[in-house]
């Protein structure tokens, strides 16, 4: 790119981001014939791209950070002051290894798969009984069941629980009395995780849970975290596995559209299911953007960027790009796509290397509890999917099917 790139004619862009929503920055570079142009979102000038370029350049540590690059209340939902997405160099790095050091190992994903095909298979009893149930809430509860567990932390109600951590990530995108009571929903998830934090540390139990290596972590400068910061932290293993419930109703939803592959995986490989999952991740909607704020001047081809500037580059694009996906619009679970290439053109959840970056930590369990959700749907049960509302509308951040997909007639496989 040697031009300046172009600006989106209008004076703010706020309503039509809201109307368009994944397809904002997507539809303006095509408008504009480019990957970058300028807009305005909530008064506030920004920087749009897409493309893989793009994505290499915003999660350059050396030129972005996040600090700032969230709208207050999307913060407070979704990371909140004094987590590691706010952090950068070598303090990010230190307490970034504590993420994946939690996530990212075959212990992890062994025990997290086993607690959660546990918790499914219990949930499917009451699921048959019932007859009847929107698969959307019900995995929630069950990915709420399996993740404290996990983490070590107690859980007296999980079906409020999961209803707030839940709600965090569904208001996001919202504002209004909506968002209000996600605020007040996530104070109350605070107040219960602080006090076991809390617990925690004045038993000076020893484990090796997410909740007692985030209670006794130390920083980078020797400091343990604020019951603020531990609060945040255990939060953010929490919320975030339950908000992966969205993919394991895509991941039913594409066996509803696609029944060839689910004729295909029944029986198949591990490897089969990851590369199904994989091409949910790649094909439905989660994240729509990421956003940076530059930390210094410097220029990228045509693109003059100024210490300061806030960048938002498109990942849902980037997944649809066909320069990078054959017949993008195609759902293709033979794609040879993985979260362990760590590269800047499927990004789904961020990109570039999570342990030095900002790319998420959790991808290996969001796959691998996918593709055990998605077996489990095709071997462990029979459903029906009655007529409903199953539109997943772009223009609703974070997407989902309008319905929640209620499934029916449920029954246990032998």
């Amino acid at each position: 790119m040697s031009a300046a790139p172009p600006r989106l004619p209008g004076p703010d862009h706020t309503l039509r981001f809201l109307r368009q929503g994944y397809r904002f920055i997507g539809d303006g570079c095509d408008r504009l014939g480019s990957d970058w142009f300028r807009a305005r979102l909530m008064l506030r000038p920004v920087i749009c791209g897409r493309g893989a370029d793009a994505a290499r350049l915003i999660y350059d540590p050396d030129l972005f950070t996040r600090r700032g690059a969230m709208p207050p209340t999307v913060l407070r939902l979704l990371q909140d002051k004094g987590s590691v997405q706010l952090l950068d160099g070598a303090p990010h790095r230190h307490r970034k290894a504590l993420f994946t050091g939690l996530l990212m190992t075959d212990g992890a994903e062994r025990s997290f798969l086993a607690l959660f095909e546990n918790e499914w298979r219990l949930a499917l009893r009451d699921w048959t009984a019932r007859g009847r149930v929107t698969l959307f809430d019900a995995v929630n509860l069950v990915l709420t069941l399996a993740v404290f567990r996990w983490a070590g932390v107690p859980l007296d109600d999980p079906a409020r629980m999961a209803g707030d951590l839940s709600s965090a990530v569904e208001n996001s995108g919202r504002i209004g009395p909506r968002m209000w009571l996600a605020l007040a929903r996530r104070n109350r998830v605070e107040r219960r995780i602080r006090r076991i934090i809390d617990r925690a540390r004045t038993t000076g139990a020893a484990g090796d849970t997410a909740l007692h290596r985030i209670a006794g972590f130390r920083d980078a400068d020797g400091a343990p975290l604020s019951p603020n910061q531990a609060t945040v932290e255990l939060i953010n293993i929490l919320r975030p596995t339950v908000a992966i419930g969205r993919y394991l109703v895509f991941a039913a939803l594409a066996l509803h559209r696609h029944p060839a592959w689910r004729d295909a995986l029944r029986g198949a490989s591990p490897d089969a299911y990851a590369r199904f999952a994989e091409e949910v991740r790649r094909f439905y909607p989660f994240f729509p953007a990421i956003g940076g704020i530059a930390r210094r001047d410097f220029r990228h081809g045509g693109l003059a960027v100024s210490k300061g500037d806030w960048m938002m580059v498109d990942l849902f694009g980037i997944c649809h790009d066909p320069r990078l996906f054959p017949a993008p619009g195609d759902f293709d679970a033979g794609r040879a796509l993985s979260w362990r290439d760590f590269g800047f053109d499927f990004v789904p959840q961020g990109a570039g290397d999570p342990h030095g970056g900002h790319r998420c930590p959790g991808e290996r369990l969001t796959v691998a509890a996918i593709a055990r959700a998605t077996r489990l749907l095709v071997e462990a049960m029979d459903y029906t999917v009655p007529p409903q509302d199953l539109t997943v509308r772009l223009s609703r951040i974070p997407a989902l099917p309008e319905s929640g997909m209620v499934i029916a007639e449920i029954r246990e496989r032998g």
